[in-house]
């Protein structure tokens, strides 16, 4: 019975983490380059990834998947391509970070996985852009070797640092609310306290960096 209700518990997250991730891509998608046209910010990676620091890497994967394939049949214009563009870099992104934390839960798991996902996706999409973009666009793969580190480096790179930033700083609120409401067991007390102020100093640095990116988001649309 207890199994039977964690399964249950898990798949309505799932379903609700989903939901939410699919209202961002919905709501807010910001042109990051304006010569590629399909370079623009979503947030929707940071609620996958707080989906796999939550529920496990699996069930992130597994919506990932399906908001991806619901987005090319609704919103998005770049068809199976841009589909499977999607798949793999918000993989890219929650892979790291959720295998990591699933086997060292505490922040500093947390902080590792997030630098390991920023610099995964980055590195992944660029080679992928690299592989795919001179089809997907009709152009020469000259012409997109320019557009690597002018173009697809910094809007990988500052995409992957925003979600990583907004990931850590709801972490903490997200999980505490939904252990209050039941629907995830209580913390047991372990040594994760070692110093109260290491969260804050991390919680501070993330607040930076998410500003910081932003702020590098909002000069290159301008300076579009």
């Amino acid at each position: 019975m207890q199994k039977s209700k964690s399964t249950t518990v898990t798949l309505v997250l799932a379903a609700l983490f989903a939901a939410l991730a699919f209202m961002t891509v919905f709501i807010l998608r910001i042109p990051f380059v304006p010569a590629v046209g399909f370079l623009k910010y979503e947030a929707k990676d940071a609620v996958l990834a707080l989906e796999a620091l939550i529920l496990g890497p699996v069930p992130a994967v597994l919506s990932s998947v399906v908001i991806s394939l619901i987005e090319m049949v609704t919103i998005s214009d770049t068809g199976i391509i841009g589909a499977v563009m999607n798949i793999l870099s918000s993989c890219a992104f929650i892979l790291p970070v959720g295998i990591i934390y699933k086997y060292r839960k505490n922040i500093s798991g947390a902080v590792i996985g997030l630098v390991c996902s920023v610099i995964c996706e980055t590195v992944v999409m660029l080679l992928w852009n690299y592989l795919i973009s001179p089809l997907y666009m009709g152009i020469s793969r000259e012409a997109i070797t320019e557009l690597l580190l002018p173009g697809f480096l910094p809007f990988n790179a500052v995409k992957a640092t925003i979600n990583a930033a907004i990931t850590f700083l709801l972490y903490k609120p997200i999980i505490t609310v939904l252990r209050k409401a039941g629907l995830l067991p209580k913390r047991e007390d372990g040594g994760e306290k070692k110093n109260p102020t290491l969260p804050i100093v991390l919680n501070v640095i993330c607040a930076l960096l998410l500003a910081a990116a932003i702020i590098a988001l909002i000069v290159s649309k301008v300076s579009g």
